[in-house]
């Protein structure tokens, strides 16, 4: 760069305000103020270092009244909106400064105050330089940009009137800083209603401005300020923008806020029901969104027409409605329009489809329930699933049973990839050892009741198609999984078998004394609750006893990795049942103790227990124990409860068969 450049480049660099001068602004000191420019005049150097009568004048309020200098307007400018300016006076060096943000000294006194003083400081500096009023920050912001921000009512009034004398009032309220904001934005967002109005009676086109980007409607709308948005309206004569970012209107704004603006806005300008945003939606698809029934609702009475139009991702408002769970939205669109609920998005997927994968089992389960929707539940997307299909591969268990349990869905439809329902649960389902309560386990039992195979294949190349046998590669993980679970277990089991050993001696009631028949033995032997009692602890350190050797095996790398699997499952199921019966036994404990004194509190505390234990296991020995001990205790029927529990025992442990094919 040539030094002629740089010249050029230093001499439009705006030099930094004079402290002094930024002082005086800051204070809203006339008389500091005409100090320092009176020095200018005199040709005087700047002062840098204040005296002592600059200092008196900075702390003391000047006696002089606000001065407002005003000119008349032409009609013809008020009307035609454009603004003529006279030649301005010399500049003066002084206020040619700004700070580091690139205020100038009039943006600072918009800022601070609007006291007499402040307003005197205001026209001192206007009438010293009348460029200052138009003077854009870094920001692109005006001192009344600032005193919009601040809500200075009577500096906002001073400037537009200063503004005013020199024939330049539309360009003032008019300039947009970068965020494309005029002055009335900033008056909207801290909600000062006299500011608003005072815009407004000097320029009422304002609420068109910026051209483009987020208009004062908007803002006020997205904002909740209904007095501001009416304001708006009337005093532009209902000439005035919509428009928001995004390509929104106000109506996209007003769904977020409730019905009473909706209201408004339908009754301003009804077209802006049908405008679609940047992203192809239309307030009635935010409104299905957002689950504002009521705003939904006034919507789809103004213009239903918007049911039918798609956003860029191809979805209707049905389906939005469907994805957010607002089953009472889907009934009013049902209500009018049946039809639509054959709507399909850009896949090929009905609103069914949507609220199946978002896992809304209320729209499923209405659409099962209503006879008038069985049309819909067979049909398939554009890769031929079915909602049936997409239960099953998001393993939702509720949803699955509401269409399985529906007499109208097909649970043999194949889809483009000649897969059923039946064929996915069965690739869906672990591989190796697991848990046996896993969803993918029940789908699978379920639709495996009904041979659901219709892939045409012989069943041993089904059995091949879709085996369930580990691959080499699944083998390490399958080993980790084993030794994992052994080192979980064997802390419960050995925990168990501990309390079981030490509640078989140190028993309910004590010993009989050794100058007594029977002496050593317990004295509540005999009576049919402690024999169950006895009977469930033993049960319960047997087989605590028996998924401690199962997980020792299970946990060793001795042994071969199949043994391990099947000690592993034996483990699991032995440790179920023990844990029941320990459950059972301090119930049988506790009722031997409150019996006595209070049955009934006994008898609860007895079903209680175990039932909480009998729901997470669910297996024989809990059926066994509670059904046997409640008849016994609540009817005093003599069942033999070691029959009942040594069989418990038996099919609990028959049935862990392994967790896998």
């Amino acid at each position: 760069m040539s030094s002629s450049d740089m010249d050029s480049l230093k001499d439009t660099t705006p030099p930094f305000i004079n402290p002094l001068l930024l002082a005086s602004a800051c204070l809203g000191s006339s008389g500091a103020l005409n100090f320092l420019f009176n020095r200018e005049d005199e040709k005087l150097p700047p002062m840098i270092i204040p005296s002592q009568d600059f200092l008196y004048l900075l702390h003391t309020a000047s006696s002089s009244s606000t001065r407002i200098l005003t000119t008349q307007q032409s009609p013809n400018d008020v009307e035609d909106g454009v603004d003529h300016a006279p030649a301005l006076p010399a500049e003066s060096l002084l206020l040619e400064g700004v700070d580091t943000m690139g205020n100038t000294a009039l943006h600072v006194v918009a800022n601070h105050g609007e006291n007499t003083e402040f307003l005197e400081c205001a026209t001192i500096i206007s009438m010293r330089d009348e460029s200052r009023l138009l003077m854009m920050n870094k920001k692109g912001e005006t001192p009344l940009h600032f005193a919009a921000r601040a809500g200075k009512s009577k500096m906002v009034s001073l400037l537009i009137d200063l503004a005013r004398s020199c024939n330049r009032t539309h360009i003032l309220l008019r300039t947009e800083n970068v965020l494309k904001e005029t002055a009335l934005h900033e008056a909207i967002r801290v909600d000062n209603v006299d500011i608003v109005k005072s815009l407004l009676e000097a320029d009422p086109l304002l609420t068109n401005y910026p051209m483009e980007g987020t208009s004062p409607l908007y803002l006020a709308v997205l904002q909740g300020k209904y007095l501001i948005a009416e304001i708006l309206y009337h005093m532009s004569g209902g000439n005035l923008s919509y428009q928001g970012p995004h390509c929104k209107n106000a109506l996209h704004a007003s769904t977020l806020q409730g019905i009473g603006i909706t209201k408004l806005l339908l009754t301003w300008n009804n077209v802006l029901t049908a405008q679609q945003d940047i992203d192809g939606n239309t307030p009635l698809h935010l409104a299905s969104s957002f689950k504002h029934q009521s705003v939904f609702l006034q919507l789809f009475e103004a213009n239903p027409a918007p049911v039918y139009l798609t956003d860029i991702d191809g979805l209707f408002p049905i389906h939005i409605a469907a994805s957010m769970g607002a089953l009472e939205i889907i009934v009013i669109v049902l209500d009018k329009y049946p039809r639509s609920a054959g709507l399909r998005t850009a896949q090929g997927k009905t609103f069914l489809h949507v609220a199946v994968e978002k896992g809304r089992l209320d729209i499923v389960e209405y659409v099962c329930t209503t006879v008038s929707l069985a049309w819909i539940l067979n049909m398939r997307d554009n890769d031929g699933n079915t909602a049936l299909y997409l239960a099953v591969q998001t393993e939702r268990l509720r949803i699955f049973c509401s269409l399985y349990g529906n007499k109208e869905v097909h649970l043999s439809l194949a889809n483009n990839s000649g897969e059923t329902p039946a064929d996915l649960s069965r690739d869906l389902l672990p591989l190796g050892a697991y848990y046996d309560s896993s969803t993918a386990k029940h789908i699978y039992l379920a639709l495996e009741a009904f041979g659901t195979n219709q892939s045409g294949l012989r069943w041993d190349q089904f059995e091949t198609k879709h085996s369930l046998e580990l691959k080499p590669i699944d083998w390490d993980r399958e080993e980790d999984k084993v030794k994992d679970s052994s080192q979980i277990l064997g802390v419960g089991s050995v925990l168990i078998a501990s309390v079981a050993f030490g509640a078989t001696f140190a028993v309910l009631g004590g010993f009989i004394a050794d100058d007594h028949t029977n002496r050593g033995t317990p004295t509540l032997a005999g009576r049919y609750t402690f024999d169950a009692f006895m009977m469930a602890n033993a049960l319960a350190f047997i087989c605590s006893l028996i998924a401690t050797i199962g997980i020792t095996i299970s946990g060793s790398s001795m042994a071969e990795m199949r043994s391990r699997q099947i000690h592993l499952v034996v483990s699991v199921v032995s440790m179920s049942s023990s844990l029941t019966s320990l459950a059972a036994a301090f119930a049988l404990g506790v009722y031997m103790v409150l019996a006595p004194v209070a049955h009934g509190t006994a008898i609860v505390i007895f079903i209680i227990t175990p039932i909480i234990i009998w729901i997470i296991t669910l297996n024989a020995v809990a059926i066994a124990i509670i059904i046997s001990l409640t008849i016994e205790l609540i009817f005093h029927f003599p069942l033999d409860a070691m029959i009942l529990l040594t069989s418990g025992a038996s099919s609990g442990i028959a049935s862990a068969a392994m967790y896998q094919e």
